[in-house]
């Protein structure tokens, strides 16, 4: 066999051995609380939702939490599997030792009601033949989980990442001079841009915040959304936010760390003076400072040669004026 015949051939054991893995358990588990209106009631109010089927003696929890009932918080599940992380390890030993999201899919199948015990049990769906991507060459694998509520299966969730082996950097020559920090400091993550949402990054791209409106009954929504929650419409325009807010709520994130980003740093969920919110980085005061009610300006930061990203800067005079 050529050098140039062995290649391929490593490559398809390679996915032999990959493809063995499809169908095999990653986890399972019980919810660690039961379907109960403390929850609802605050994931409503942190995405501004006042849909009435949420409220009252006979509400159902927005089927968007679907998976936030089985998550094992800390302290994570025990139910967890040997079999993600040999196939993983398998894909970095082969040189595939970057990883990315790349989207997840939720399907509805019964709603959700205060005192519903959760199960839950997770399976490796599916491994990708090899792609070539932006980011470099890798497989995407799929995992399916099963939500049940009781005996009933109430809806699936599907999480597909991409690990990958990171494309080639253009020679130094070709880029612009850059410190030994930024040459060392690994990329922000990407967004998944797909059909529902590219508007917004179009308008991230020319530094304006754009905010979906409802052609038929006017209600403002963010994140963007293929259809209204309040009438049920699909038409809509849009409108630009004139980046004043205040921070509705906020985190400081000093834990798991994360080669691109440098703990502790603060993420708020920031209303806008249209009255949506958004979660973004506070910047521009220290992590500790950051209270709720902290009035904030949007502006656009530059995390690397191809990408900004909308934050929030916290004004350290009003906030220092304020404490006299």
């Amino acid at each position: 066999m050529t050098r140039g015949e062995a290649a391929p051939a490593r490559a398809d054991a390679l996915y032999s051995r990959l493809k063995a893995y499809e169908g095999r358990a990653a986890a399972a588990g019980t919810g660690k609380d039961p379907v109960n209106e403390p929850m609802i009631r605050h994931w409503c109010e942190a995405m501004g939702d006042a849909n009435p089927a949420y409220q009252g003696p006979d509400a159902i929890a927005p089927p968007a939490m679907l998976q936030a009932w089985t998550m094992g918080g800390l302290s994570g599940h025990r139910g967890r599997t040997a079999a993600q992380d040999e196939l993983f390890e398998l894909l970095d030993g082969a040189g595939f030792t970057s990883v990315v999201a790349t989207d997840c899919e939720q399907e509805y199948l019964r709603p959700l009601r205060p005192g519903d015990r959760i199960t839950f049990d997770a399976v490796i769906e599916s491994v990708s033949e090899r792609k070539s991507t932006k980011l470099g060459t890798g497989y995407f694998v799929t995992t399916r989980m099963n939500v049940r509520a009781g005996d009933e299966l109430a809806g699936t969730h599907r999480f597909r990442i991409l690990k990958y082996a990171p494309a080639a950097r253009t020679p130094a020559g070709d880029r612009p001079q850059q410190s030994q920090r930024q040459r060392q400091r690994p990329q922000r993550p990407r967004p998944v841009i797909n059909r529902d949402n590219a508007g917004f990054w179009d308008g991230v791209a020319d530094h304006r915040l754009l905010i979906q409106r409802c052609a038929g009954c006017g209600t403002l929504r963010f994140p963007w959304l293929p259809g209204c929650a309040a009438c049920g419409s699909p038409d809509w325009d849009t409108v630009a936010a004139s980046g004043a807010g205040t921070v509705f709520s906020y985190v400081v994130m000093h834990h798991p760390p994360f080669p691109a980003f440098d703990p502790p740093y603060a993420v708020g969920l920031i209303e806008l003076a249209e009255g949506v919110r958004i979660v973004s980085n506070v910047v521009g005061v220290p992590y500790d400072k950051v209270r709720i009610g902290m009035p904030v300006e949007l502006e656009f930061l530059r995390v690397d040669e191809e990408w900004e990203l909308p934050v929030f800067r916290g004004a350290q005079e009003r906030l220092d004026g304020g404490a006299g």
